[in-house]
């Protein structure tokens, strides 16, 4: 779908909800995009089968056409591909045929009522909020009519095309309630970055603070950019805002995922979903520098492995929280507030100086401010990884760009060794990348994605096995130090520290005869200056103005 499609739906939609609260009108919006996704794939079920029914080579076949529309009807021609069941009153056009009714909302209730009695995998997922929503008279049939709009396009599904206009949303959601849209989504950009480095390719994919799902989503992205299967990965998550769990649950059951979110919305420290997950990659985003994560209740906590967190900042409780559930050769992608890397307050120092020691941290990046919705305070992302012995690293980490397939000497989808970095971490300095999409908000273009991710590939590959080139410093962005370094600055990991300043530019021209050039140009501007001074006196004078 193009981005002018996306834009004129998310600006009629945002039109219809007038003084509504963005926060409110969110689970509106996003909820009726997913009934209509919810029947739209039924539909496209339903047109396979009654083809299946007519062809007498297909296992479904049934010669007597008076039996297919009965058969049509049943609930396990639609289960058996993992598709949802949608009773008739619940089907999208039952629904678009009384939108204009006073009673639409309590309409909509009772389908989804009924979808999720028929679905047991979206009990309790679905907000049933319509009845009661304080749109104003009409505007919630005129939403109806407008998400009738998005349907099949030219070789699309439901889900691909639903999946994008519900992504799309989320963002704008984000952006239009500004911290709070913060609490539920990352950035599609920086989670490109967390999941290019990481390139997830098989395994299990753990999330401890999941908000929307933007880290599975992405991750699915890169899975099939790369040629490889989504059923390849087992996603797992958590989530402690129940509305927020819900919305994650939908934007993955539109995109045909079987996740694992718990049994419930929960907090990760308290009642941790996974006990026993081990996890082969870890991408989160954990709220800054929470306070009141109840720390004081879990000083013995078996995860503090280096060192307890202090109780008035959760961010060295999320690191070990996801170093603990990562597999022997798990890597992780972790976004937190820059003081992560530097500060020294009640223990903070000393759980960063083992784990550095422990050599448990890889990468670390620097990120420029404004990339958020919910914080102008600058973050950072911590890459961490269990075995930097030379690790399997998958085909496509070979710096290719963003989205581009990737194939290894050894073929594609294999896997191949990186080169031994133990005792070693590399520091990337991408505070100068990004652009400003908005007055306040700041995006990585995909050339910015790929520069960060090709250096860590390169770093990590090293020449090894027909590794694309080899990995080189780069003052002012990159640079790969030694565990003694970093113990000469008190484990300090920012990486402006390491990286060292931009080399300047060498023009090859002499330093007297440049400021000859240069004072020559200025005294020629001031002068140009000083003839436009007279040039506006006289025509204000000859105006009356006396200047």
């Amino acid at each position: 779908m193009n981005q002018d499609l996306k834009k004129t739906l998310w600006a009629a939609a945002d039109k219809l909800r007038a003084s509504m609260d963005a926060a409110e009108y969110k689970h509106i919006v996003l909820g009726l995009i997913f009934l209509k996704y919810i029947s739209d794939a039924f539909d496209e079920r339903r047109d396979e089968l009654r083809a299946a029914f007519a062809d007498a080579d297909d296992e479904l076949y049934l010669p007597d056409a008076a039996d297919h529309d009965e058969a049509l009807e049943e609930r396990d021609y639609y289960t058996m591909v993992n598709a949802f069941w949608v009773p008739e009153t619940a089907r999208w056009e039952a629904i678009r045929a009384q939108a204009k009714q006073s009673h639409i909302g309590v309409r909509i209730d009772a389908a989804l009522e009924a979808i999720e009695a028929d679905n047991p995998r979206l009990k309790g997922i679905l907000d049933k909020r319509f009845g009661r929503t304080q749109l104003e008279p009409g505007k919630l049939g005129e939403l109806v009519d407008l998400i009738s709009t998005i349907g099949f396009g030219a070789g699309h599904h439901a889900k691909d095309l639903l999946g994008e206009v519900y992504e799309y949303f989320l963002g704008q959601f984000a952006s239009a309630e500004g911290k709070k849209g913060g609490q539920f989504y990352t950035p599609a950009s920086v989670v490109k970055v967390l999941v290019e480095v990481l390139a997830p390719h098989h395994g299990r994919v753990y999330d401890p603070a999941c908000g929307s799902g933007g880290m599975f989503v992405q991750s699915e992205k890169f899975i099939e950019a790369h040629g490889g299967k989504v059923d390849d990965i087992s996603i797992y998550g958590q989530e402690a805002n129940p509305t927020t769990w819900r919305l994650v649950a939908m934007n993955l059951a539109i995109r045909g995922f079987a996740a694992d979110l718990g049994r419930e919305p929960a907090d990760t420290f308290h009642r941790d979903q996974h006990p026993d997950l081990k996890a082969d990659y870890i991408l989160a985003n954990p709220p800054f520098n929470i306070s009141d994560w109840g720390g004081e209740r879990l000083t013995d906590d078996k995860r503090w492995v280096y060192g307890t967190p202090p109780a008035g900042n959760a961010n060295y409780a999320w690191l070990q929280h996801i170093l603990h559930h990562l597999s022997p050769r798990g890597q992780a992608g972790v976004v937190l507030a820059n003081g992560s890397m530097s500060s020294n307050q009640n223990n903070e120092g000393a759980i960063r100086r083992a784990m550095v020691e422990a050599d448990v941290v890889d990468v670390m990046v620097a990120l420029p401010p404004q990339l958020f919705f919910n914080t102008q305070i600058p973050a950072c992302l911590w890459f961490l990884a269990r075995d930097k012995s030379g690790a399997l690293l998958p085909s496509p980490a070979s710096g290719r760009g963003v989205g581009e397939r990737g194939i290894s000497a050894g073929g594609e989808g294999q896997q191949r060794r990186g080169r031994d970095r133990r005792g070693e971490v590399l520091f990337i300095d991408a505070r100068k990348l990004g652009r400003m999409d908005t007055r306040v908000n700041r995006v990585f273009d995909d050339e910015d994605v790929a520069r960060i991710a090709a250096t860590v590939h390169r770093w990590r590959a090293d020449g090894e096995d027909g590794a694309d080139e080899p990995y080189a410093d780069v003052p002012g962005f990159c640079r790969a130090v030694k565990l003694a370094e970093i113990g000469e600055h008190g484990h300090v990991l920012t990486p402006g520290r390491y990286v060292g300043a931009e080399a300047a530019e060498d023009d090859d021209e002499a330093f007297n005869e440049k400021m000859e050039r240069l004072t020559a140009q200025l005294a020629e501007q001031m002068a140009k200056g000083a003839e436009l001074d007279a040039v506006i006196r006289e025509k204000l004078g000859g105006m009356g103005y006396a200047v």
